[in-house]
């Protein structure tokens, strides 16, 4: 089932009735070549591509509740490709260049707005590390436009640019960022995925990892055992519970991210706007809504809720940056589970067991790397190689120190990243 805008039209004149489910809901089998766990953004774009780029298809994606229902639909939506450091500037430039094709290879709309993200920032410190990174980003072959204070006013003229404690010195625009439809991304991958023969199996939680001699052959679930060739750990904030099951430990910390939505407005936010002093971060949805988030809960937590102390200072920020959205009504927020890692960097690389391999780590940064992780993740469990775009997002650089991607620069304290 192609889509299109003639079958559009069609559908409309013949009473819809031609549609068919996006996927299928298939009954476990009993083993399988490539089990993947998570059934998320990053566990959907990694089966897909492992069928397309690999041509494997006995692949199982395991997900505990439904397809769409974790962080890939509790997040803002921002895509960008705006990084500094060696190890994250090429994989994210790799992820945004598979965004900007998304909708033309699933042939399915996840409402990819490459709007522009501005960065502001408030001091010659700030201003400072803005023309090195956007250095780094035209090095890297990105866009990247550094803008002064009034050149920032003619954009975006209703922030508070004379702030006494946060005047705003001026911007590094990213025009080829933006955002997509959260959810529209994930069912976009599960209905490629199922067409190409893979099985997602909802209501299916992971109980157990099964290791034999160093090697894993399967795991337990909720709906039975299932054997396989190679399991791949991808969940997101579960990334420590699961790994537990196979007896490892890994170096992530889980913390509760809040995002916000208010009401409906008229067109007002064009791009997406970061604020550089407030961790605040804001864009304004197709619908109309105003979308934005801030600073973790700064607690951990596997709780998909945050508390109201850290709502109210997400608040502060945006009134700090545009008082004009005081009177906006805030309808509805949500909590995603971030698994945060020591240098605010992600991991995708095999274990130490046989067979296994793991993607984490993803902090902040989660919902913009979905197709490069899928991507990447894909091309190391079908090589057992890693991906070039990912060469640096080794695990044992927490153990050996060397390699660390402390992008923000705060240290080796997970939520500060």
């Amino acid at each position: 089932m192609r889509f299109s805008g003639f079958r559009i039209l069609k559908e409309g004149l013949t009473g819809n009735k031609g549609w068919r489910p996006h996927w299928r809901d298939p009954e476990p089998k009993a083993e399988y070549d490539i089990v993947i766990i998570g059934g998320g953004g990053h566990g959907l774009s990694t089966a897909y591509y492992l069928a397309k780029e690999h041509g494997l298809r006995n692949i199982a994606v395991l997900e505990k509740g439904y397809i769409g229902g974790g962080n890939v639909g509790r997040n803002t939506t921002i895509v960008r490709a705006n990084y500094n450091l060696p190890g994250n500037s090429e994989f994210y430039s790799h992820s945004l260049k598979l965004w900007e094709g998304l909708e033309q290879d699933l042939n399915y709309n996840v409402m990819m707005s490459q709007r522009g993200v501005l960065n502001l920032f408030h001091s010659d410190g700030q201003r400072d590390y803005a023309a090195r990174r956007a250095n780094s980003m035209i090095n890297q072959g990105d866009d990247a436009q550094l803008l002064d204070r009034e050149a920032v006013r003619r954009m975006v003229p209703f922030l508070d640019f004379d702030n006494l404690r946060f005047p705003v010195f001026g911007g590094l625009y990213h025009a080829r960022g933006g955002t997509a439809r959260h959810d529209a991304v994930a069912w976009g991958y599960a209905r490629g995925a199922d067409q190409r023969g893979v099985d997602l199996l909802q209501n299916c939680e992971v109980t157990g990892i099964d290791v034999e001699n160093g090697r894993v052959r399967g795991v337990q679930t909720s709906r039975g055992p299932i054997r396989a060739k190679k399991v791949a750990m991808v969940v997101a904030g579960r990334s420590s519970q699961v790994a537990a099951l196979a007896g490892m430990r890994l170096p992530i910390e889980s913390h509760i991210l809040q995002a916000f939505v208010t009401e409906g407005l008229k067109p007002l936010i064009d791009h997406v706007v970061t604020f550089g002093m407030g961790h605040f971060y804001i864009s304004q949805s197709d619908k109309g809504g105003l979308v934005f988030g801030g600073d973790l809960d700064f607690y951990a937590s596997y709780a998909a809720r945050g508390n109201l102390p850290m709502a109210e200072h997400v608040m502060e920020a945006a009134m700090t940056l545009m008082p004009a959205i005081g009177k906006a009504r805030v309808l509805r927020s949500w909590g995603g589970i971030m698994d945060m890692s020591p240098d605010g960097s992600p991991i995708i690389d095999k274990t130490d067991i046989e067979g296994l391999y793991l993607n984490c780590g993803w902090c902040y940064g989660g919902f913009k790397a979905v197709p490069g992780s899928g991507h990447c993740f894909a091309h190391l469990i079908a090589q057992d190689r890693p991906h070039p775009a990912a060469t640096r997002l080794r695990l044992d650089r927490f153990r050996t120190g060397r390699g660390l991607m402390d992008e923000e620069g705060t240290g080796a304290q997970h939520n500060l990243h």
